[in-house]
């Protein structure tokens, strides 16, 4: 039920926070996020997809190869990461004449990653065969994109690992992926013509 009301949510939240998006030429327009961009991993085969909600904030999901490590051991295979990301450093970056496009900044996230058993490659953690994994925490994060449009995105952060059918337990969250931005990406500047 809970995914249920979380999913209508971010349905139905860019519809009612329009107001706090900045006009620009009777279309709406986010000075520096990327309003759309999507994203294909290379060194971890799978694909990113992030949206730009308001002024510095964005939500994102992930499908690609990942690891969780938790006191109970560790899980290998494909893995759904969700993010709301706050990016904190787009002005200060835009007086130093340094790039924002492709969502080029620094950031705090509210992370979710879910490790499903049928996409498992490995394990070590004592369970059931079908048990299901799922990461609760923050992370702080580092992305950029370049004028080629190759981009890559480092996270560190901390955690709960809730188990379903198997242990419970606390961890530390690293991710690293490298891939191309598919999408168009703004300008440096977006409001020059």
């Amino acid at each position: 039920m809970k995914y249920k009301i979380v999913f209508i949510v971010l349905c139905f939240f860019p519809i009612i926070s329009q107001a706090q998006w900045q006009e620009k030429g009777g279309t709406f327009d986010l000075p520096h996020l990327e309003r759309h961009q999507f994203k294909l991993n290379l060194l971890s085969p799978g694909f990113t997809y992030e949206l730009g909600l308001f002024k510095n904030q964005s939500v994102s999901t992930n499908l690609g190869l990942a690891t969780a490590t938790y006191q109970e051991g560790y899980v290998f295979g494909l893995a759904m990461n969700n993010r709301y990301r706050y990016y904190h450093n787009f002005n200060r970056r835009e007086r130093l004449d340094k790039n924002t496009s492709g969502n080029s900044g620094n950031y705090i996230a509210a992370a979710q990653a879910i490790f499903f058993s049928q996409l498992r490659i490995s394990t070590d953690v004592e369970g059931p065969d079908d048990f299901n994994l799922g990461f609760y925490g923050m992370v702080y994060g580092i992305q950029r994109t370049y004028e080629k449009g190759f981009n890559f995105n480092l996270e560190l952060g901390a955690g709960y690992y809730k188990g379903d059918g198997a242990l419970d337990g606390y961890g530390p969250l690293f991710n690293f992926t490298f891939g191309w931005v598919a999408t168009k990406r703004k300008q440096k500047n977006p409001y020059l013509d």
